[in-house]
């Protein structure tokens, strides 16, 4: 498993990571979340070993994982690092970018393990064309494959899905963690898009003030967000009488003691996002259809 125990990290004499600690298991899902600045890509990075730590270890199964100042190449065979630059050679094709560092002996077996990547990420019609000419979230899809090439015992991910169309990530997320799960990998993944790890999560890290506010189950995050950071990882929410109150959780009622006047309503597809003033302050709800501006609401907490 990974083990990571008290790790303290800083750039110059600026501290970015402090005391952190948390463990993976062989093929558990870990998502990393926190604001901008919080830390996120530089943890998966000390993680992979391309920075020195100030202070703490970080162990795979019984190896440590040590920086540059100990290895005269950075990395593990066992560990891949998919970051947000992609570093892919441009101008040979996808299946050659994704194969180029499977043995040539074998070449039924690189031919087969590169026909099933591509088929992983979405991107069999691409196979031969050249790096060059795609998109970027067509690169970041080749990027993944390559990654997952060797098939490392743990891999990290940093927003991995940032760059790819809307209408590609829903499917893509399905299969690549769909793959991951199937082969047993350790998945670490920094993102601050809950729909590209919620449904594939196993743990969820919450990175504030350089240091892990929370690591638990993301149900139990989103039942009982301790924070406005955490709840808003989950979407719009409200803070009625200290309380965090989810936007799908207030109700329009025929009466209540919470009267709020309606300004906006926002179209969001099987329902509507109704901005309300309550108590001269703002107040988001879900309703299954517009409301009139101006118009005089009750809520109830469901």
């Amino acid at each position: 498993m990974l083990n990571v125990k008290n790790l303290t990290f800083s750039y110059d004499k600026t501290a970015v990571l402090k005391n952190i600690s948390f463990k993976a298991k062989h093929g558990e899902h870990v998502v990393i979340i926190g604001e901008s600045g919080s830390g996120k890509s530089t943890l998966l990075k000390v993680l992979y070993g391309e920075y020195d730590l100030n202070d703490g270890h970080i162990f795979w199964n019984n190896e440590e994982i040590l920086g540059p100042k100990y290895n005269l190449v950075i990395g593990y065979d066992f560990m891949k690092y998919v970051a947000q630059e992609f570093d892919l050679m441009p101008f040979i094709t996808v299946a050659e970018n994704i194969g180029k560092f499977l043995s040539r002996f074998y070449l039924e077996e690189k031919e087969k393990r590169t026909a099933e990547l591509l088929e992983v990420v979405e991107l069999t019609q691409f196979a031969n064309i050249k790096v060059k000419t795609l998109s970027g979230g067509q690169k970041q899809r080749v990027a993944l494959a390559r990654a997952l090439a060797k098939q490392p015992e743990i891999i990290l991910l940093d927003e991995p899905f940032s760059h790819i169309d809307n209408f590609k990530k829903q499917s893509l997320r399905r299969s690549v963690f769909r793959y991951l799960k199937a082969k047993n990998i350790t998945c670490i993944v920094a993102t601050h898009d809950k729909e590209d790890v919620l449904g594939f999560a196993d743990k969820m890290i919450v990175l504030n003030n350089n240091e892990i506010e929370v690591n638990d189950l993301p149900e139990t995050l989103y039942k009982n967000p301790k924070t406005p950071l955490i709840a808003s990882f989950f979407g719009e929410f409200n803070i009625i009488n200290d309380n965090i109150i989810y936007s799908n959780q207030l109700k329009v009622v025929e009466h209540s003691s919470l009267k709020a006047t309606v300004k906006t309503s926002y179209f969001k597809g099987h329902y509507y996002l109704i901005e309300a003033i309550l108590n001269d302050k703002p107040v988001f709800l879900e309703h299954h259809q517009t409301l009139k501006e101006g118009a005089l609401v009750y809520l109830s907490v469901e």
